[in-house]
Formats: structure tokens, C-alpha cells, sequence
């Protein structure tokens, strides 16, 4: 008789420890869609970008995701300077925040006067010098 007692207590104990992880599996995986749609569901915000040494100066609002800016036609943003490759710098928006990175160009791109050598957030009030081309950093939130 107590083996039975057993057996049945050790089904008890295997169907409890099975519905806890199949419990917790399921929690983890609902805070984790929560989380994705939090992520995806911001808005963008608008990145304006001021060169006043260019000839005419330069002001751009940036609303989209990604942008590439060089001399090369199929950049998103062409600036027409010989300091400037053809794709020089790339500007996205992800993790909350606003990046900038290099794209191997011959005079380099420059933050706050410092190289950029990896992807580097950026911030309102920032610089940004690609060549000879000096840009000033403005984010308007939504």
C-alpha cells in the first residue's frame, strides 16, 4: 500500500513541477511580447541637423529610421563638399536613441571633436564634423 502512497505522491510532484515551469515559460514569454510592442510603438524623434558653413547653409529634419549621408547621388543626404565621401556617415535611430557611425570615409567623422570609430549615441547639442563639413545636433521630441 505504500508503495502506491508513493508512486501517486511522486505523479503529484512531477505534474506540480511541470505546471510551474510550463507557468513560468508562459509569464516569461508574455512580459517579452509586452516589452516588443513597448519598443515598437515609439515614435521617432525628429532629428534636424543645421550646417551653417556650407554654401548655401543647410538645415535638415530627419523623421526616418536610417539615413546615409555622403556625395554618392543615392545617399539620402548629399552633401557636395570634396572633404565628404561618397558614403560618408550613417545616422539611425534605435534602442531609443539617435547614433552615428562612420562608414570607413577618407577624412573621418567627428563628434564633439573626437573620432568616431564604433557606433556612438548622439544628443541635442551635439557636433558633428564629416571632412570639412560642420553639423549642429538638434532633437525634437514628439
Amino acid at each position: 500500500m505504500t508503495a502506491i502512497v508513493v508512486l501517486i505522491l511522486r505523479i503529484l510532484m512531477a505534474t506540480a513541477l511541470y505546471g510551474f515551469l510550463v507557468w513560468a515559460v508562459l509569464t516569461l514569454w508574455r512580459d517579452l511580447q509586452q516589452q516588443a510592442r513597448q519598443l515598437s510603438g515609439g515614435a521617432i524623434p525628429t532629428l534636424v541637423l543645421n550646417a551653417p558653413n556650407l554654401i548655401p547653409p543647410l538645415t535638415h529634419s530627419i523623421n526616418t529610421q536610417e539615413v546615409i549621408i555622403g556625395r554618392d547621388p543615392g545617399c539620402d543626404l548629399l552633401i557636395s563638399n570634396d572633404t565628404v565621401s561618397a558614403r560618408h556617415a550613417k545616422l539611425s535611430f534605435h534602442h531609443k536613441q539617435w547614433w552615428i557611425e562612420d562608414l570607413r570615409s577618407t577624412n573621418g567623422t567627428y563628434l564633439n571633436d573626437e573620432p568616431v570609430q564604433t557606433a556612438t549615441v548622439i544628443i541635442s547639442g551635439d557636433d558633428f564634423r564629416l571632412g570639412e563639413v560642420e553639423f549642429q545636433i538638434s532633437i525634437e521630441n514628439h
